[in-house]
Protein backbone atom coordinates (compact mmCIF):
# COMPACT_ATOMS: atom_id res chain seq x y z
CA UNK A 1 0.00 0.00 0.00
CA UNK A 2 1.14 3.40 -1.01
CA UNK A 3 2.23 5.91 1.60
CA UNK A 4 0.17 8.97 1.92
CA UNK A 5 1.58 12.46 2.27
CA UNK A 6 1.45 12.21 6.48
CA UNK A 7 3.05 8.91 6.47
CA UNK A 8 5.77 10.21 4.11
CA UNK A 9 6.24 12.78 6.66
CA UNK A 10 6.66 11.01 9.49
CA UNK A 11 8.92 8.63 7.69
CA UNK A 12 10.99 11.63 6.86
CA UNK A 13 10.82 13.17 10.30
CA UNK A 14 11.89 9.67 11.56
CA UNK A 15 14.93 9.36 9.56
CA UNK A 16 16.05 12.51 10.23
CA UNK A 17 16.19 11.89 13.74
CA UNK A 18 17.75 8.92 13.56
CA UNK A 19 20.86 10.41 12.22
CA UNK A 20 21.01 13.37 14.54
CA UNK A 21 20.59 10.96 17.57
CA UNK A 22 23.35 9.12 16.10
CA UNK A 23 25.70 11.99 15.32
CA UNK A 24 24.96 13.48 19.07
CA UNK A 25 25.21 10.12 20.88
CA UNK A 26 26.50 7.00 18.67
CA UNK A 27 22.84 5.17 19.61
CA UNK A 28 21.97 3.80 16.64
CA UNK A 29 17.82 3.32 16.35
CA UNK A 30 16.03 -0.10 15.87
CA UNK A 31 13.62 -1.16 12.69
CA UNK A 32 12.39 -3.51 15.50
CA UNK A 33 10.64 -2.49 18.71
CA UNK A 34 12.16 -1.53 21.69
CA UNK A 35 11.53 -0.51 25.25
CA UNK A 36 13.34 2.46 24.39
CA UNK A 37 11.32 5.34 22.82
CA UNK A 38 12.94 8.35 20.90
CA UNK A 39 10.62 11.28 20.69
CA UNK A 40 12.15 13.53 18.00
CA UNK A 41 10.35 16.44 18.31
CA UNK A 42 10.24 17.46 22.00
CA UNK A 43 12.85 17.97 24.54
CA UNK A 44 14.38 20.34 26.95
CA UNK A 45 15.06 22.50 24.10
CA UNK A 46 11.28 22.83 22.95
CA UNK A 47 9.84 24.00 26.67
CA UNK A 48 8.60 20.05 27.11
CA UNK A 49 8.02 19.75 30.48
CA UNK A 50 8.33 15.31 31.70
CA UNK A 51 5.11 15.55 33.54
CA UNK A 52 3.34 16.52 29.97
CA UNK A 53 5.50 13.38 28.20
CA UNK A 54 4.13 10.71 30.60
CA UNK A 55 0.50 11.47 31.04
CA UNK A 56 0.52 10.80 27.69
CA UNK A 57 2.34 7.55 28.00
CA UNK A 58 0.67 6.04 30.86
CA UNK A 59 -2.09 4.58 29.47
CA UNK A 60 -0.38 2.04 27.07
CA UNK A 61 1.83 1.03 29.78
CA UNK A 62 4.28 1.05 32.96
CA UNK A 63 6.73 3.89 32.17
CA UNK A 64 10.71 3.29 34.12
CA UNK A 65 11.70 6.87 33.33
CA UNK A 66 11.97 9.61 30.65
CA UNK A 67 15.54 10.95 30.22
CA UNK A 68 15.69 14.76 28.81
CA UNK A 69 19.03 15.54 27.30
CA UNK A 70 20.32 18.89 28.20
CA UNK A 71 20.16 21.40 24.99
CA UNK A 72 18.16 19.01 23.13
CA UNK A 73 15.37 18.55 21.49
CA UNK A 74 14.34 15.46 21.44
CA UNK A 75 13.96 12.94 24.40
CA UNK A 76 13.44 9.09 25.66
CA UNK A 77 10.95 7.38 27.17
CA UNK A 78 11.58 3.94 28.71
CA UNK A 79 8.79 1.50 28.88
CA UNK A 80 8.80 -1.19 31.05
CA UNK A 81 8.20 -3.56 28.07
CA UNK A 82 8.43 -3.73 24.79
CA UNK A 83 4.73 -4.82 24.54
CA UNK A 84 3.85 -1.30 25.95
CA UNK A 85 6.40 0.29 23.81
CA UNK A 86 4.97 -0.79 20.54
CA UNK A 87 1.04 0.32 21.65
CA UNK A 88 2.21 3.76 22.41
CA UNK A 89 4.33 4.14 19.11
CA UNK A 90 1.54 2.80 17.39
CA UNK A 91 -1.11 5.30 19.04
CA UNK A 92 1.17 8.13 19.04
CA UNK A 93 3.95 8.23 16.06
CA UNK A 94 2.58 11.18 13.69
CA UNK A 95 -0.81 11.33 15.05
CA UNK A 96 -0.52 12.79 18.54
CA UNK A 97 -0.25 16.40 19.67
CA UNK A 98 1.74 16.69 22.94
CA UNK A 99 -0.71 19.74 23.81
CA UNK A 100 -3.78 20.97 21.59
CA UNK A 101 -1.57 24.57 20.56
CA UNK A 102 1.67 22.15 18.91
CA UNK A 103 1.82 22.45 15.44
CA UNK A 104 2.04 19.13 14.46
CA UNK A 105 2.60 15.52 15.96
CA UNK A 106 4.91 13.29 18.33
CA UNK A 107 7.68 11.81 15.87
CA UNK A 108 8.89 8.33 17.69
CA UNK A 109 11.50 6.14 16.98
CA UNK A 110 13.13 2.96 18.11
CA UNK A 111 16.18 3.09 20.33
CA UNK A 112 18.55 0.65 21.12
CA UNK A 113 19.74 2.50 24.11
CA UNK A 114 19.18 5.69 26.27
CA UNK A 115 22.24 7.58 27.23
CA UNK A 116 23.64 7.75 30.26
CA UNK A 117 23.24 11.13 32.10
CA UNK A 118 26.06 12.05 34.61
CA UNK A 119 23.97 13.54 36.70
CA UNK A 120 20.28 12.08 36.90
CA UNK A 121 17.21 12.80 39.25
CA UNK A 122 17.16 10.42 42.03
CA UNK A 123 14.26 10.19 44.41
CA UNK A 124 16.19 7.37 46.76
CA UNK A 125 18.78 9.38 47.56
CA UNK A 126 18.20 12.92 49.49
CA UNK A 127 20.63 15.36 50.33
CA UNK A 128 22.58 14.37 54.14
CA UNK A 129 20.98 16.22 56.83
CA UNK A 130 17.82 16.37 55.28
CA UNK A 131 14.88 14.74 57.73
CA UNK A 132 11.45 14.43 56.51
CA UNK A 133 8.75 13.09 58.86
CA UNK A 134 5.59 11.95 57.11
CA UNK A 135 2.31 12.31 58.61
CA UNK A 136 3.45 14.84 61.31
CA UNK A 137 -0.05 16.43 62.29
CA UNK A 138 -2.82 14.87 62.05
CA UNK A 139 -6.41 16.43 59.81
CA UNK A 140 -7.65 18.18 62.78
CA UNK A 141 -4.32 20.10 63.78
CA UNK A 142 -4.22 20.81 59.70
CA UNK A 143 -7.12 22.35 59.70
CA UNK A 144 -6.60 23.86 62.87
CA UNK A 145 -3.46 25.49 61.59
CA UNK A 146 -4.83 26.17 58.29
CA UNK A 147 -7.56 28.21 60.24
CA UNK A 148 -5.16 30.26 62.17
CA UNK A 149 -3.36 32.09 59.17
CA UNK A 150 -5.28 35.57 58.65
CA UNK A 151 -4.85 36.42 55.71
CA UNK A 152 -7.08 39.77 55.93
CA UNK A 153 -3.64 41.71 57.16
CA UNK A 154 -2.14 41.52 53.07
CA UNK A 155 -2.09 45.39 52.79
CA UNK A 156 0.52 45.67 55.38
CA UNK A 157 4.10 43.96 56.03
CA UNK A 158 2.26 41.05 57.63
CA UNK A 159 1.63 39.39 54.29
CA UNK A 160 1.94 39.79 50.88
CA UNK A 161 0.49 38.32 47.23
CA UNK A 162 3.93 37.98 45.26
CA UNK A 163 4.19 36.78 41.50
CA UNK A 164 3.85 33.12 42.03
CA UNK A 165 2.26 32.45 45.78
CA UNK A 166 0.56 34.55 48.94
CA UNK A 167 2.97 35.02 51.44
CA UNK A 168 2.51 36.02 55.21
CA UNK A 169 5.38 36.68 57.72
CA UNK A 170 5.64 36.70 61.60
CA UNK A 171 8.31 37.93 63.48
CA UNK A 172 10.34 39.11 61.04
CA UNK A 173 9.92 39.68 57.64
CA UNK A 174 11.50 37.30 55.20
CA UNK A 175 12.85 39.37 52.52
CA UNK A 176 12.97 37.07 49.03
CA UNK A 177 14.94 39.13 46.78
CA UNK A 178 17.64 38.60 49.19
CA UNK A 179 16.34 35.58 51.09
CA UNK A 180 17.51 37.82 53.97
CA UNK A 181 15.61 38.95 57.14
CA UNK A 182 15.90 42.88 58.73
CA UNK A 183 17.36 41.93 62.12
CA UNK A 184 16.25 45.24 63.63
CA UNK A 185 12.75 45.64 62.27
CA UNK A 186 10.64 42.63 64.33
CA UNK A 187 6.94 42.42 62.89
CA UNK A 188 4.35 43.14 65.90
CA UNK A 189 3.10 39.85 65.57
CA UNK A 190 4.49 36.89 66.67
CA UNK A 191 4.33 33.11 65.14
CA UNK A 192 0.84 31.62 66.22
CA UNK A 193 0.35 30.13 69.54
CA UNK A 194 -1.29 27.18 67.83
CA UNK A 195 2.36 26.38 66.42
CA UNK A 196 3.32 25.36 70.01
CA UNK A 197 2.40 21.76 69.89
CA UNK A 198 4.41 21.06 67.00
CA UNK A 199 7.82 21.33 69.48
CA UNK A 200 6.66 19.41 71.94
CA UNK A 201 5.93 16.58 69.09
CA UNK A 202 9.14 16.28 68.15
CA UNK A 203 10.59 15.77 71.49
CA UNK A 204 8.32 12.99 71.56
CA UNK A 205 9.44 11.56 68.44
CA UNK A 206 13.40 11.93 69.82
CA UNK A 207 13.88 14.67 67.12
CA UNK A 208 16.80 17.01 68.86
CA UNK A 209 17.54 19.10 66.82
CA UNK A 210 15.75 22.02 68.09
CA UNK A 211 18.25 24.14 71.10
CA UNK A 212 15.27 27.17 70.93
CA UNK A 213 12.17 27.88 69.31
CA UNK A 214 11.34 29.33 66.20
CA UNK A 215 11.71 33.02 65.77
CA UNK A 216 10.54 33.26 62.36
CA UNK A 217 7.52 32.36 60.37
CA UNK A 218 6.89 32.45 56.97
CA UNK A 219 2.71 31.07 55.30
CA UNK A 220 2.87 29.95 51.42
CA UNK A 221 -0.19 29.44 49.93
CA UNK A 222 0.85 27.90 46.82
CA UNK A 223 -1.90 27.16 43.73
CA UNK A 224 -1.30 24.50 41.78
CA UNK A 225 1.06 25.84 38.92
CA UNK A 226 2.91 28.12 41.13
CA UNK A 227 6.33 27.31 42.84
CA UNK A 228 9.57 29.20 44.33
CA UNK A 229 12.84 29.82 42.71
CA UNK A 230 15.76 28.02 43.88
CA UNK A 231 17.51 29.19 46.68
CA UNK A 232 19.85 29.07 50.01
CA UNK A 233 18.10 30.97 52.76
CA UNK A 234 21.06 33.31 53.60
CA UNK A 235 23.41 31.39 56.09
CA UNK A 236 24.22 34.42 58.38
CA UNK A 237 20.36 35.54 58.92
CA UNK A 238 19.16 32.00 60.00
CA UNK A 239 20.78 29.21 61.94
CA UNK A 240 20.27 25.52 61.71
CA UNK A 241 17.90 23.80 61.10
CA UNK A 242 15.08 25.08 58.89
CA UNK A 243 11.57 23.06 59.29
CA UNK A 244 8.89 23.21 56.60
CA UNK A 245 5.43 21.92 57.29
CA UNK A 246 3.48 21.00 53.95
CA UNK A 247 -0.33 21.33 54.41
CA UNK A 248 -3.50 20.99 52.22
CA UNK A 249 -1.89 19.17 49.00
CA UNK A 250 1.61 17.05 48.63
CA UNK A 251 4.51 18.36 46.04
CA UNK A 252 7.75 17.68 44.87
CA UNK A 253 10.91 19.82 45.82
CA UNK A 254 13.61 20.23 44.20
CA UNK A 255 17.42 19.90 45.95
CA UNK A 256 20.41 20.99 43.67
CA UNK A 257 23.85 20.91 44.50
CA UNK A 258 26.73 22.94 43.01
CA UNK A 259 28.11 20.08 41.17
CA UNK A 260 25.15 19.56 39.28
CA UNK A 261 23.61 16.91 41.78
CA UNK A 262 19.23 16.97 42.04
CA UNK A 263 17.33 15.69 44.24
CA UNK A 264 13.55 15.52 43.79
CA UNK A 265 12.19 15.00 47.54
CA UNK A 266 8.34 14.18 47.79
CA UNK A 267 6.80 16.39 50.40
CA UNK A 268 3.28 14.39 51.42
CA UNK A 269 0.64 16.57 53.10
CA UNK A 270 0.69 16.81 56.62
CA UNK A 271 4.95 16.09 56.47
CA UNK A 272 7.87 17.82 58.02
CA UNK A 273 10.60 18.84 56.67
CA UNK A 274 13.95 19.29 58.88
CA UNK A 275 16.93 20.48 56.44
CA UNK A 276 19.91 20.94 58.54
CA UNK A 277 23.64 20.44 58.17
CA UNK A 278 24.70 19.62 54.40
CA UNK A 279 20.99 19.97 53.12
CA UNK A 280 20.51 23.43 54.59
CA UNK A 281 23.82 25.21 53.97
CA UNK A 282 25.14 23.41 50.84
CA UNK A 283 22.10 22.81 48.68
CA UNK A 284 20.04 25.15 47.06
CA UNK A 285 15.98 24.34 47.29
CA UNK A 286 12.94 25.11 45.26
CA UNK A 287 9.81 24.34 43.50
CA UNK A 288 9.14 24.56 39.94
CA UNK A 289 5.85 26.29 38.73
CA UNK A 290 3.69 23.20 37.09
CA UNK A 291 0.52 21.55 37.90
CA UNK A 292 1.25 18.24 38.16
CA UNK A 293 4.56 16.64 39.32
CA UNK A 294 6.36 13.59 38.69
CA UNK A 295 6.20 10.47 41.50
CA UNK A 296 7.87 7.26 41.73
CA UNK A 297 5.25 4.58 42.00
CA UNK A 298 5.68 1.59 45.08
CA UNK A 299 6.42 -1.06 42.29
CA UNK A 300 9.12 1.34 40.44
CA UNK A 301 7.12 3.04 37.69
CA UNK A 302 7.07 6.52 37.30
CA UNK A 303 3.29 8.34 37.43
CA UNK A 304 2.22 12.21 37.62
CA UNK A 305 0.09 13.62 40.85
CA UNK A 306 -1.85 16.40 40.05
CA UNK A 307 -1.17 19.23 42.31
CA UNK A 308 -3.63 20.94 44.96
CA UNK A 309 -4.05 24.24 46.89
CA UNK A 310 -1.17 23.86 49.57
CA UNK A 311 -0.08 26.10 52.89
CA UNK A 312 3.61 25.82 53.69
CA UNK A 313 4.60 26.63 57.03
CA UNK A 314 8.32 27.38 57.13
CA UNK A 315 10.12 27.79 60.58
CA UNK A 316 13.35 30.09 61.31
CA UNK A 317 15.58 30.60 64.02
CA UNK A 318 17.09 34.29 63.57
CA UNK A 319 21.13 34.25 63.91
CA UNK A 320 23.22 36.69 66.10
CA UNK A 321 26.18 36.83 64.70
CA UNK A 322 27.98 35.65 61.76
CA UNK A 323 28.05 31.33 60.12
CA UNK A 324 30.86 29.60 60.87
CA UNK A 325 29.72 26.70 59.19
CA UNK A 326 31.95 24.41 56.91
CA UNK A 327 29.88 24.73 53.56
CA UNK A 328 32.31 27.82 52.60
CA UNK A 329 30.76 27.94 48.59
CA UNK A 330 27.41 29.21 49.59
CA UNK A 331 28.17 30.91 53.02
CA UNK A 332 28.16 35.12 52.55
CA UNK A 333 29.77 34.89 56.57
CA UNK A 334 33.09 32.97 54.95
CA UNK A 335 32.73 35.57 52.01
CA UNK A 336 32.71 38.42 53.54
CA UNK A 337 35.68 37.66 56.01
CA UNK A 338 37.76 36.41 52.98
CA UNK A 339 37.27 39.47 51.20
CA UNK A 340 38.12 41.56 54.31
CA UNK A 341 41.08 38.95 54.80
CA UNK A 342 42.10 39.96 51.45
CA UNK A 343 42.24 43.31 51.42
CA UNK A 344 44.10 43.41 54.36
CA UNK A 345 46.63 41.38 52.67
CA UNK A 346 46.66 43.74 49.94
CA UNK A 347 46.87 47.03 51.98
CA UNK A 348 49.61 45.19 53.61
CA UNK A 349 51.53 44.00 50.33
CA UNK A 350 50.99 47.95 49.13
CA UNK A 351 52.63 49.42 52.36
CA UNK A 352 55.49 47.09 52.21
CA UNK A 353 55.83 48.56 48.39
CA UNK A 354 55.55 51.85 49.77
CA UNK A 355 58.10 51.49 52.51
CA UNK A 356 60.71 49.76 50.59
CA UNK A 357 59.91 52.82 47.62
CA UNK A 358 60.67 55.37 50.34
CA UNK A 359 63.60 53.83 51.87
CA UNK A 360 65.20 53.33 48.28
CA UNK A 361 64.78 57.06 48.15
CA UNK A 362 66.40 58.10 50.82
Amino acid sequence: MAENKYERKARRKQTKAKHILFQDTGISCSDEPTKYVMVANAGLVTGLQQEQLLELCLPYGGVDGIVMLPGKSYCFIIFKDILYASKAYAAIHGKIKLTPNDSGPLYLAYAEKVPELSHSWNYDQKPPGLILLEEFVTEDEEKSLLNCIDWKTSASHLGQTLKHRRVKHYGYEFQYDTNNVDKECPLSENIPSECNFLWDRLKDKNISVLSSFPTQLTVNHYQPGQGIPSHVDTHSAFKDPILSLSLGSSIVMEFRHQDGRVSPVILPQRSLLIMSEEARYAWSHGITPRKMDVIPTKNGDLTVQQRGDRTSFTFRFIRKGECNCVYHDLCDSYKKKYKKSEADTNCDAVAAKLESLHVHEV
